[in-house]
């Protein structure tokens, strides 16, 4: 099952999309201190479809670049998850938003997958959330 909702993000390409066993957050472009609140409206939304069953995946394949003020909102969406048991994972970062991640200390808050969901699947995934990437 796959489900597109609708997002009302103020021009900016996010989708929302829920399927079988994850929640896909698919932004497009760059995530800045202008298009934050989208991306923060949309992970709101991924988790209010999120369970510890079914976690919220950024699909980052892409995104081309990511500041402080989107990385804020991912780490707000995090600490909301965690009330709920949900997990949020990020899918093909680009090396820039590895960098910032590295650099701020929050690559270890992430479970990484290399690929992004599809419809009705989502790649390895440990059921604690705890951060690893897809095999070789």
């Amino acid at each position: 099952m796959v489900e597109h909702l609708p997002l009302e993000a103020g021009g900016t390409d996010i989708s929302v999309e829920v399927l079988d066993h994850a929640v896909a957050v698919r932004p497009t472009g760059e995530m800045d201190i202008e298009t934050a609140p989208c991306l923060r409206l949309a992970l709101s939304e991924a988790l209010s479809h999120a369970s510890p069953s079914r976690p919220v995946v950024l699909d980052c394949s892409r995104l081309t670049f990511c500041d402080s003020t989107a990385l804020n909102a991912l780490l707000a969406a995090r600490r909301a998850g965690q009330q709920s048991g949900a997990v949020i994972r990020l899918a093909a970062p680009a090396a820039q938003l590895q960098r910032l991640l590295e650099i701020t200390g929050a690559l270890a808050l992430f479970p990484l997958d290399r690929t992004p969901p599809l419809a009705g699947r989502l790649a390895k995934a440990r059921p604690d959330g705890l951060p690893q990437q897809d095999g070789p």
